[in-house]
């Protein structure tokens, strides 16, 4: 992470706001390859922030500074921008379009006032887009679309817009038509069609701005129509539909007014094209971001609790309120260290100051809750790698501090005499295991500390120490997030390799059966003996483990009949044909014999074991695995792929149902032997096109297939 304004081609000292309404946070989604990163590049260039714009496949761009980025030339991780324009400074959050990486997504619409939906006109959107919109309507963010890769031969901007309207609804419509050259092909101006006036980029950047051609008039005439109709009926005057209606020309001032109060209250969606390599139509999302998008005190704040627990006034956007911040991502830098992204809600956060840092409720990620009191040595605008100094940072803005002793994505920021938290928000569930082996003792600490790195700024990982698999696993996203995980590493000196995840497995008896345990040896001196008898019963499912003493006359000396148990529990946990605990039994020890002399507790423990072996082999075995309650969210027109390929994994589906009026979801419930569902989370992606999700939670252990646990008990002999 650099620290000097010069490197990555920034110009010009970092923008700086004394107040709230002067600030724009805007998050960029969109599937992977609409051209976002190359977008805000063009913007940056637009503003005079970088002298240059940099190339996605080239590893230039101030966003995608990552390696992994820069590898795989695509966005894996969160990237603030911010550029000043007409006194506004915007905060640009580029998120990545792969689904993989959506925690990063998470984060940006987080940090977030609106959302920039950035659509190619050459491509479409995937599903995945289509449910974002979706989400981002149901907590009232505002949101625009940028039509992009206009350049492009195969650009169909027309089309582009009919395929937002079908998928997004209602009020979603262009503000400016795309004007061709002389060619037909090319797009060298556009069409506003609010001034109805012409933004001719022929001779370059900024436009000449002219009255429209004779034969521009018809085009421009029909959309104007349906837009001044769509923001008239989003008016809070009531008697302006009346006016448009009887024909009376509704004046410009008011119609653009009357649009950026719908588009900052999350009613209206206006359509920009734009093309970044030709900086068509950059000045006109430039005034869109600015002036449309809502301030950070027009955007509802989350949700605060004390630390403990309790309830406490909600937060406004005042620089002179309580401080109030989040970490929104924590990554860790090899020279800088770690480095925090925050997004101050509340107050106004300086340089030397002392804050409280608090996380809480992520435990189950590897994330222990935790509380401490740091010191905020400096305070910095970040652009992409570069941080840039700046003296504070007031409520709505986003910054980033350094070396934090504790800080982690989702922490909450407060003041040290009044600490809170900050409602978390919902991170989706890794679902894809690997399971990871250091190929040394000195890859072993490497991999601890790097773990520890990877795990604090990315909450969408989890770490797994499997205790009965005794496997390392790390709980991925997919196999994109896995890939980036796995070279992080890698990166910080850890040598490691992946094996096969394996599930944990239970063992148990299907039938009634009886054991014989003799251990005797005589070597000269003291020697071992004891002998003892078991009936074994198994127990119906979830039972556990019951032991009975039914020993008379003391054949069995009643100090050695708690030897026998634990000699048989010892056995139950290593397993028997398998390597996989053995439950639900019932052990009855009914005969047995003592030595006065050679008798011992470890005796009658060693001989507890050989009769539950004993028993084992007389008697039938059956392996048991988990089974899973899983419920999928998919489009309606996978339904049927989906419910076809449960059959194939010896799913059992329970039922469907509409996943919520409107939505064309369908929610497939369905019980899945865990064994079928390692990889299932790339699978359901690849069969649904991305738009598939599901969750998972233990329901119970079944008996395996006999081919299959026969297939378990001959690896297990072999290895």
């Amino acid at each position: 992470m650099a620290q000097k304004s010069q490197e990555k081609g920034v110009t010009g000292p970092a923008p700086v706001v004394d107040a709230p309404g002067r600030v724009r946070n805007v998050v960029l989604v969109g599937h992977s390859g609409a051209g976002k990163t190359t977008l805000v590049e063009a913007l940056l260039a637009a503003t005079g922030t970088i002298p240059r714009t940099g190339v996605v496949t080239e590893g230039t761009t101030v966003c995608d500074h990552d390696p992994a980025a820069v590898k795989q030339q695509r966005s894996v991780s969160l990237a603030c921008a911010p550029f000043m324009h007409d006194g506004i400074k915007v905060n640009l959050l580029d998120t990545p379009g792969y689904a993989d990486f959506v925690g990063e997504l998470r984060a940006g619409l987080r940090a977030a006032d609106a959302a920039l939906f950035v659509v190619s006109s050459v491509d479409g959107m995937d599903a995945a887009t289509a449910t974002l919109w979706e989400e981002c309507a149901s907590v009232g963010m505002p949101r625009a679309v940028a039509v992009t890769r206009l350049d492009h031969q195969r650009a169909d901007f027309d089309e582009t817009v009919a395929l937002c309207q079908r998928v997004f609804g209602d009020n979603v419509l262009p503000l400016y038509l795309p004007m061709l050259g002389d060619d037909g092909e090319s797009t060298v101006g556009l069409m506003g069609l609010i001034t109805k006036r012409v933004f001719d980029y022929s001779g370059g950047y900024p436009p000449e701005v002219r009255d429209p051609d004779p034969e521009h008039l018809p085009a421009i005439e029909e959309a104007r129509n349906e837009l001044i109709e769509g923001i008239i009926a989003e008016s809070e005057d009531e008697t302006l539909m009346d006016r448009y209606l009887s024909g009376e020309d509704i004046e410009v001032e008011v119609l653009i007014a009357d649009l950026e109060k719908a588009v900052a209250r999350g009613h209206f969606y206006p359509v920009v094209p734009v093309c970044a390599e030709t900086k068509v139509g950059l000045d006109a999302l430039l005034e869109l971001l600015t002036a449309a998008f809502p301030t950070p005190q027009e955007h509802d704040l989350p949700a605060v609790t004390g630390v403990d627990g309790s309830p406490q006034q909600p937060l406004t956007c005042d620089p002179n309120g309580p401080l109030v911040a989040e970490v929104v991502k924590t990554t860790i830098d090899r020279h800088v260290g770690r480095v925090s992204l925050v997004r101050v809600f509340s107050g106004t956060l300086r340089p030397e100051a002392t804050v409280h840092v608090s996380g809480h409720g992520m435990e189950d990620r590897g994330h222990p809750d935790h509380d401490a009191d740091e010191r905020i040595a400096h305070i910095y605008s970040p652009l992409g790698a570069t941080l840039r100094e700046v003296p504070a940072a007031v409520a709505g803005d986003i910054c980033a501090i350094t070396k934090s002793g504790s800080a982690e994505t989702g922490d909450t920021i407060s003041a040290k005499d009044h600490p809170l938290l900050v409602e978390p928000w919902e991170m989706p569930e890794p679902l894809l295991p690997v399971a990871i082996v250091a190929k040394s003792r000195a890859d072993e600490d490497a991999l601890a500390k790097n773990l520890g790195r990877l795990v604090a700024g990315d909450p969408t990982m989890r770490l797994e120490r499997n205790p009965e698999t005794h496997q390392l696993v790390l709980w991925c996203m997919g196999e994109a997030h896995a890939d980036v995980v796995l070279d992080r590493l890698r990166a910080g000196g850890v040598d490691l390799e992946t094996e096969p995840v394996r599930v944990a497995l239970r063992e148990t008896f299907s039938s009634e059966s009886s054991g014989h345990g003799r251990h005797v040896k005589q070597s000269g001196g003291h020697g071992q003996y004891a002998v003892c008898d078991i009936k074994v019963e198994p127990l119906p499912r979830g039972s556990g483990f019951e032991f009975v003493d039914k020993i008379v006359g003391g054949v069995v000396p009643h100090n050695y009949i708690p030897s026998v148990e634990k000699g048989v529990r010892a056995q139950m946990e290593r397993g028997i044909v398998a390597g996989y605990p053995v439950v639900d039994l019932r052990i009855t020890l009914f005969d047995g014999k003592a030595h006065s002399v050679d008798s011992s507790d470890a005796a009658f423990q060693t001989a507890g074991s050989m009769a539950l072996k004993d028993a084992a082999e007389k008697g039938h075995l059956t392996l048991l695995e988990p089974v899973d309650e899983i419920v999928i969210r998919v489009p309606d027109s996978f339904v049927g792929a989906v419910m076809s390929d449960m059959s194939s994994r010896r799913g059992r589906v329970l039922g469907t149902e509409p996943d919520q009026a409107g939505t064309e979801r369908t929610l497939v419930r369905a019980e899945v032997p865990a064994t079928e569902l390692v990889r299932y989370a790339v699978e359901l992606r690849s069969m649904t096109s991305g738009a598939g999700t599901f969750t998972r939670r233990f329901a119970r252990h079944d008996p395996m297939p006999a081919h299959l646990a026969d297939q378990v008990k001959k690896e297990h002999t072999s290895s």
